[in-house]
């Protein structure tokens, strides 16, 4: 990979990272998305616009993949070139150049994080090795041959990824993406730069702390995860140095130093701040019956999820984001998590 940076005039701090093909930068980038309406993130054909804070202060970063240097799209392997060559079909087959541009006060250093942010240190080589492809369910070998240039982005960004994930707990995505969007909106910065209209930069660890009880209330977050919030905002100093350690158990366990943070909050941060391609989400409501059914037809608890994929150590993040990339749905039986308006209580 290659990294380069410049600066000009008013296209902002710019910079190149090279990836040999292929690479897919929206599948590598849409694990950062709150969804459609994400106040702190656009999803287009051309890429991407993200928000972060830094310790320099907000910035703006506008992702987006340029043309081939050689001017020629990458060619498609053939199904017999995947069944005989697996995902390791992923071989050099051009350059991948995508483009950073960064606007703020923070934006050289949301440009110096852009390598990592776009999977630069995610290794898949160990996965894709015959041997170990070989023993790969159908479910997880067919999803890795039609993206082999997927990898897991690391923002290194604490507080950013982590408040949203504590508003995820124990509630349905259709309510945590309502809260995140509201506070942000109601509390966050608009984006430096020529961002879109309506793309905001989300409140600092000060800022969160200073949201007035009665709006954590209205975006429908009840006491324990508001509670949990400020008390990670309290520590923000330290969560952002963690973003220094290498993902695994040190890092999980740091996290969960924190008075309502447990084993899912940690491993879903992890898997977007540093990239963590070993950690399973134990504790979330569907993940344990989803990954049960995929590789046996049987539900099963975590304790049997994480037996399932024993197997797999060191890479079961990536089996699990394979298994939801099949397109395989588990049978669904009885009444779904509704949601719950904090708001009467």
């Amino acid at each position: 990979m290659l990294f380069t940076a410049s600066a000009s005039g008013t296209t902002g701090l710019t910079s190149e990272v090279e990836f040999p093909e292929p690479y897919d930068l929206p599948g590598t980038l849409s694990i950062l998305s709150r969804g459609k309406q994400d106040p702190t993130a656009r999803m287009d054909d051309a890429g991407a616009w993200l928000t972060l804070n830094t310790s320099s202060g907000a910035a703006t970063l506008r992702i987006t993949r340029l043309p081939n240097r050689d001017n020629q799209s990458p060619r498609e392997a053939t199904p017999q070139e995947d069944d005989a060559r697996g995902a390791a079909a992923a071989g050099s087959r051009g350059t991948a150049v995508v483009m950073g541009q960064a606007w703020g006060p923070g934006a050289e250093e949301a440009l110096a994080g852009l390598p990592a942010l776009l999977g630069v240190n995610d290794d898949w080589s160990g996965f894709d090795a015959p041997e170990f492809h070989a023993g790969l369910p159908r479910l997880v070998s067919v999803p890795r041959r039609r993206n082999p240039g997927l990898r897991l982005p690391a923002t290194g960004r604490m507080i950013d990824e982590l408040v949203p994930v504590i508003l995820e707990q124990k509630i349905t995505t259709i309510e945590a993406r309502y809260s995140y969007k509201y506070l942000v909106r109601r509390h966050g910065t608009p984006a430096p730069g020529p961002a879109p209209d309506g793309l905001m930069v989300p409140p600092t660890a000060h800022g969160w702390r200073r949201i007035p009880s009665w709006d954590w209330h209205r975006a429908g977050v009840d006491s324990k995860r508001s509670a949990t919030i400020l008390r990670a905002c309290s520590s923000a100093a330290a969560l952002e140095r963690l973003a220094a350690l290498p993902a695994g158990a040190e890092l999980a366990s740091k996290l969960c130093t924190i008075p309502g943070i447990g084993p899912w909050t940690a491993a879903e941060t992890a898997q977007r701040t540093h990239g963590d391609p070993d950690s399973v989400s134990v504790g979330d409501f569907h993940l344990a019956a989803f990954v049960g059914y995929a590789l046996t037809g049987r539900k099963t608890d975590d304790a049997g999820m994480l037996e399932l994929l024993e197997p797999w150590r060191g890479h079961r993040q990536r089996v699990v984001r394979m298994l939801v990339l099949s397109g395989f749905r588990k049978p669904t039986f009885g009444p779904r998590l509704s949601p719950q308006d904090h708001r009467r209580h």
